[in-house]
């Protein structure tokens, strides 16, 4: 009979012999399942890519990292500025003026003095129109021509002249007369170095003091200013309910005289009165 140790001995190893063949039938099978998943795996991605996929190592490459910094945002596209607005015109700019082109024939005996209009733009006044109307005041026989020493042309594009007609906003009237006077500033006309100023706003509207249309009283104003180029200076009223002289200060008043626009009556006598000194 066996003795007890070696009993113990066979026994033990035959738990050694036991143990070993559980590990190495461990090994096998893991390593049969981990050859088992990589082919599985290739097949897997080779099935993506003929779909059109990303292979499983390209979502791995494609995958943020965890702590990557982040993109920073798109700055916006930046809007166009807007587009300035365009600088006025020169010729639509407070003081510059439009000549007027048309010519007419002498007027009057005397030597006709040559002279042209010119309209501020912003006046709104074409020139030529203005001008023939201005010559129909010229030529009137109420006017300077009933003297034989008087004669006017309305002078011609680039045509040299002996004085000019300005029609100009009451502002530009202002600077290019000089008016200081408190109750005439943006109301009068003038005339001054071969220039007759008239007042856009006595032109269009006449006058308050004068009884009479506008367009008459736009003869007053030629007639007036005009007598100035000739050298002739201010009269006053003669007597209460005569016609007021053309070379009176009627937008002043008319100091009981009555309204009138021309130098002459129809029958070509000399609407006079007292020399203002």
């Amino acid at each position: 009979m066996a003795t007890r140790r070696s009993v113990n001995a066979r026994r033990a190893k035959r738990r050694r012999r036991l143990r070993l063949r559980r590990t190495v039938l461990g090994g096998a099978t893991l390593a049969a399942l981990s050859v088992a998943a990589y082919w599985l795996g290739l097949e897997k991605g080779a099935a993506t890519a003929a779909l059109g996929g990303p292979s499983p190592a390209a979502e791995r490459a494609a995958a943020p990292a965890e702590h990557a910094a982040p993109t920073p945002p798109r700055s916006p596209t930046a809007s166009p500025s807007p587009t300035a607005s365009p600088s006025p015109s020169p010729t639509a700019a407070p003081g510059a003026f439009t000549a007027s082109s048309t010519a007419g024939r002498a007027q009057g005996e005397g030597r006709p003095l040559r002279w042209r209009v010119e309209t501020e733009n912003a006046s709104g006044v074409d020139p030529d129109s203005a001008a023939r109307n201005i010559e129909a005041i010229l030529g009137d026989r109420r006017g300077w021509i009933r003297d034989p020493s008087y004669g006017f042309r309305l002078a011609g594009r680039d045509e040299p002249v002996d004085f000019t007609v300005k029609i100009a906003t009451p502002a530009t009237t202002d600077r290019l007369c000089d008016v200081v006077t408190p109750e005439l500033i943006g109301e009068t006309n003038c005339q001054a170095h071969h220039t007759i100023v008239v007042n856009l706003k006595r032109w269009q509207e006449g006058s308050p003091k004068f009884q009479g249309s506008a367009a008459e009283y736009r003869a007053l104003i030629i007639n007036h200013e005009v007598g100035h180029e000739l050298g002739r200076g201010h009269e006053t009223c003669p007597r209460p309910g005569a016609p007021a002289p053309a070379m009176m200060q009627q937008i002043k008043g008319l100091q009981g005289c009555v309204s009138n626009a021309w130098p002459h009556t129809a029958g070509g006598t000399y609407l006079s009165g007292p020399q203002v000194p």
